[in-house]
């Protein structure tokens, strides 16, 4: 399953996507984890210390890497330099797994050991001081598309996103990417802002939005949120001293979270498998394909000499059990 986790800045969401993620890992399920968002912190909130997390390699900088890997024998791709990161996958294309072992893992991902079990952790890669008025920070996550794009996840399978912060992620056609986003939400007015423009945006390509609210200290909080939010409130968090220790470089074994932060994200692993049974792998092609349209007419035909509507293939549906390009 692909979850996102979204929210504004200071939410909480890299932390409930870290603690999420530990959740999974210590079920004993597979989880690729990817750091999406501009401030790079999942790598810190899942354990690792400043110059580990500095070492990590970033997907943005093997892009050619991941272009020249997910094209495989794709003939409407005729290069990596045609290839944006909306392209599409079609006959030909090599398709990512997440519990395989292949190029593209061995150049952006490193496992991260929490208790016991390990993820595979990805990320997008700083934006540097030489990013700054010259470059688009989505110029960064594009990696991270591409790889969705092409991307085969099955039951019990879990792609976990920590995407950049307040209403950024819909700068490119990333949002849709996901069976379940959640939305981190403080019990406040500003806390709920972005769920207002996130429902709005999202609203015609069919986001499964649930929002998480975080920081909640009592029941004027929770009902708070209950009539900002309505039935998409689908689970509070509270005060965690596990997670105060962990923000201090000191956390305790995840067996001793506190058992109602447990619970709630025994709710959000409910709500994710639950979104299985109703992958629409048809929509999902579909919506892919119209932003890689629109891309291409706005910028990508203009930037890479080509007319990238003929990378689409018309025949071509990502779905499971399809067979992987050699």
């Amino acid at each position: 399953m692909k979850i996102a986790f979204v929210g504004k800045g200071g939410s909480g969401k890299t932390t409930l996507s870290s603690l999420f993620i530990r959740h999974l890992a210590a079920a004993g399920a597979p989880v690729v984890a990817i750091d999406a968002d501009i401030n790079q912190h999942l790598a810190a909130a899942l354990g690792l210390d400043e110059d580990e997390a500095a070492a990590l390699p970033a997907m943005g900088e093997r892009l050619r890497l991941i272009k020249d890997y997910l094209r495989g024998s794709n003939r409407r791709i005729p290069s990596a330099e045609t290839m944006i990161k909306t392209t599409p996958p079609g006959e030909g294309s090599r398709l990512l797994r997440v519990r395989e072992n292949n190029p593209v893992y061995d150049a952006c991902a490193r496992p991260v050991e929490l208790d016991g079990s390990a993820v595979r952790l990805m990320v997008t890669g700083p934006f540097t001081d030489a990013d700054l008025g010259v470059a688009c920070y989505h110029s960064k996550t594009g990696a991270v598309e591409l790889c969705l794009n092409h991307l085969l996840d099955g039951r019990d399978e879990y792609v976990v996103v920590d995407m950049t912060a307040g209403s950024d992620s819909f700068a490119s056609g990333m949002f849709t990417r996901f069976d379940i986003t959640f939305l981190v939400a403080e019990p406040t007015r500003k806390g709920v802002s972005v769920y207002r423009q996130y429902k709005e945006y999202a609203r015609d390509f069919g986001v499964v939005l649930k929002v998480v609210g975080n920081k909640v200290q009592g029941q004027d909080d929770i009902d708070f949120l209950r009539a900002e939010v309505g039935d998409d409130l689908l689970v509070t968090v509270g005060h965690s001293d596990w997670v105060r220790s962990m923000e201090k470089g000191r956390p305790p074994r995840f067996e001793f979270l506190e058992d109602a932060n447990r619970r709630s994200l025994r709710v959000l692993q409910v709500a994710a498998d639950a979104m299985y049974e109703v992958r629409d792998w048809e929509r999902y092609t579909r919506q892919m394909v119209h932003f890689h349209l629109r891309n291409a007419t706005s910028w990508g035909n203009e930037r890479t000499g080509a007319d990238l509507a003929a990378q689409v293939d018309p025949g071509f549906v990502l779905r499971e059990g399809l067979v992987a390009a050699v």
